[in-house]
Parts: structure tokens; C-alpha cells; sequence
């Protein structure tokens, strides 16, 4: 994954040179004549957004995928799949979010934590980028499986199987994640500061367009999915609740609108490395820059809107965290694990709209 951050203030126009940071590359066609293309305006604004923003970003992220672990242990049962999942989407929200601190570090100053620095924190941050979006799609499947064909779902109700499917999600993400130890740290002379960049070009490429890659077919099986629930949800005589539909509408929506623009914005990036006009242009690529940094704002909030949209929003989930809270106050004793399943997993039942959204 291409996570591009930082631009030098200034860089030389020349096909052979390509200043690859950690989030970007950026070629420049032959006809300008070695003229230096200013980009000071760029980063400054790339600087100033992405602290403010990464820093709210984080705060909210570490609280809520932090108090989703303790709610998940401390009151629900580990073996059912679908707190297994949501226990490992925490996980890669917290991984994910702890990578942010250095890239902000790195759009305002300079790459200052080393060449072992550079490749660890690009493949522990990809890894947690990759394992959320599966988690999230492999969630959305098991829902699709438990209310659509929910006696499909007997076969996968065995911790085992739950186990199995954990340790494949995150040793996908790791292969996922393996561009990122192809990135180096060097000095770039035209703009005197060192950077977190890959060693060439094919590997953030490889990034890139792997990253659209994942985006889509993530997208296309979210949106099957969920248009299927709907569909059941829908049915005469399904007792639905309008706010359930609304919300399986809007976690589709929230999806797309946040992750859509990031990888049109991603791809568009890459187009002048293939000397596409108008793309190698100064004054594009500067637009292209300042687009991609507030779509990347958005996209990369996802790791503190899923504890809202997949635990909080449920009713159950709501409940567990007032009495935690009560508990940490003292007003209520030591609470006890409840060895549950959730409701809209259980193969033998076909879910009612009040408990699927209660889990939602």
C-alpha cells in the first residue's frame, strides 16, 4: 500500500528522477527543462491538516477500539466468530492508528526513525490497513451467510474454524504488506531532508494499484452483501425497522465515500510515472496533491468510525458499556463474562430485524 505523505519543497524535473516518499512519486516531463516544480504550499497544507486531523484521528481510535477489546473480554464469549472478528477489527484499528503519530512526524519535519524505522512502521501500518478491510469484508459475509442462508453458517460456528480463519486474515495482510519492506531511507539533495521512500518505482506501483485492487473487490462483495440483507430485510414479512435498513445503507455509503475518492485520488497519482499528460503537469500535480491529502483524511477515519458503526451503534454493545463505565465508577461489583452468541449468528434461528441490528 502507498501511504503518501510527504513532499520535498522543492523537485527536479527530470524522468530519471522520481523523489518517492512514503506516499508518493512524482515524475515530471521531459519539457520543463529541469524548471523546479514548487511544492512548499503543498506540504505546508499537507502539514498543518494532518497533524491537526491524525491528532483527533488517534485519540479517538485508541478510546474506542480499546474500550470495544475490554467490553468483548470482559462480558462476551472469544469463541463465538463473530466477537472473534470483532476483536481482530479492533486489533487492526489499533495497529493501524498506531502508525499515524509518524507519518504526521514525517509530513512536518523529516524521515528521522532510520532505514529499519521506515520499512517496520510502513509494514506494521500496511498490515493493519489490509487486516481492517478484510475483517471488515469477512464480518460482512458472515452476515450475509447468517441472515440470507442462515443455515449455512452451522459449519463455521466452531471456535477451530473461527481460529483458522483469524490467523489467514493476518497472514494475508502481512503478504499484503510485503511492498512495504522494499522502502529505504535516503537523502533527497534538492530539498536537504531525508525520506521514507521505496527503492523503485515497480514495488510503488505494486503498492498502489494493489491497494485499488483490494478497494474494489472489498467494495463490490460490501455492497452485494448488504444489498442482498436488505433485500431479505424487506420481505413482507420481515417485521423491519426502518433505522436497521439505514443504517446497512449507510455503513455502504460511509464505506465508499470514504475509501472511493482516497483510491481515485491513489491511482491518479501514479499516472505520471506512465508520462500521462495532463498529469505530469506542475499545476496538476499539485491539484491531484492537495485533493489526495484531505481524501486521505478521510479514508484513513475509518479506523475510529468503526467502533461507532459495527459495535456502538448496537444495543447490546451500548448496554455492556454502561456497566463497565458504572463499574470503573463503583457503583456496580465486578462484571461477569456472559458466555453468549450473538443472536443473528446462530444457524438455528433465522434472525428477527431486532436482533441483527442489535449486533450491528
Amino acid at each position: 500500500m502507498n501511504l503518501y505523505i510527504l513532499f520535498p519543497t522543492e523537485m527536479t524535473s527530470t524522468p530519471d528522477f522520481g523523489i518517492t516518499t512514503e506516499y508518493t512519486t512524482v515524475y515530471y516531463d521531459e519539457d520543463y527543462d529541469d524548471e523546479m516544480c514548487k511544492t512548499s504550499e503543498v506540504r505546508k497544507f499537507g502539514a498543518i491538516v494532518t497533524t491537526v486531523f491524525f491528532s483527533v484521528v488517534i485519540v479517538f481510535s485508541v478510546v474506542g477500539n480499546l474500550l470495544v477489546l475490554v467490553v468483548l473480554v470482559k462480558y462476551e464469549n472469544l469463541k463465538s466468530m463473530t466477537n472473534a472478528f470483532l476483536l481482530n477489527l479492533a486489533l487492526s484499528d489499533i495497529i493501524f492508528t498506531v502508525g499515524l503519530p509518524f507519518w504526521a512526524s514525517y509530513d512536518i519535519h523529516t524521515w528521522t526513525f532510520g532505514e529499519a524505522g521506515c520499512k517496520a512502521v510502513s509494514f506494521i501500518f500496511d498490515m493493519g490497513f489490509y487486516s481492517s478491510i478484510i475483517f471488515l469484508t469477512i464480518m460482512t459475509i458472515h452476515r450475509y451467510m447468517a441472515v440470507v442462508h442462515p443455515m449455512s453458517v452451522v459449519i463455521s460456528r466452531k471456535s477451530f474454524h473461527c481460529v483458522v480463519t483469524s490467523l489467514t486474515v493476518w497472514v494475508a495482510s502481512g503478504l499484503a504488506a510485503t511492498p512495504a519492506l522494499f522502502k529505504t531511507e535516503g537523502f533527497n539533495p534538492n530539498d536537504n531532508s531525508t525520506h521514507c521512500y521505496y527503492e523503485n518505482t515497480t514495488w510503488m506501483l505494486v503498492g498502489t494499484y494493489q491497494q485499488n485492487v483490494f478497494f474494489l473487490v472489498s467494495f463490490t462483495v460490501i455492497a452485494f452483501c448488504y444489498s442482498q440483507i436488505l433485500l431479505r430485510l424487506l420481505r413482507p414479512t420481515s417485521h423491519t425497522r426502518h433505522k436497521t435498513v439505514r443504517l446497512i445503507q449507510s455503513i455502504v455509503v460511509v464505506f465508499f465515500l470514504g475509501w472511493a475518492p482516497y483510491n481515485v485520488a491513489l491511482f491518479l497519482r501514479s499516472l505520471p510515472f506512465w508520462e500521462l499528460k495532463p498529469f505530469n503537469d506542475c499545476s496538476v500535480s499539485n491539484s491531484v496533491e492537495y485533493v489526495f491529502y484531505v481524501c486521505r483524511l478521510v479514508a484513513f477515519s475509518h479506523c475510529c468510525l468503526n467502533p461507532v458503526f459495527y459495535v456502538f451503534m448496537g444495543i447490546k454493545f451500548r448496554t455492556h458499556l454502561k456497566k463497565l463505565l458504572r463499574y470503573y465508577c463503583g457503583e456496580v461489583a465486578e462484571p461477569q463474562r456472559r458466555h453468549s452468541r450473538l443472536i443473528y449468528s446462530n444457524a438455528c434461528t433465522l434472525p428477527t430485524v431486532t436482533s441483527f441490528h442489535d449486533q450491528l
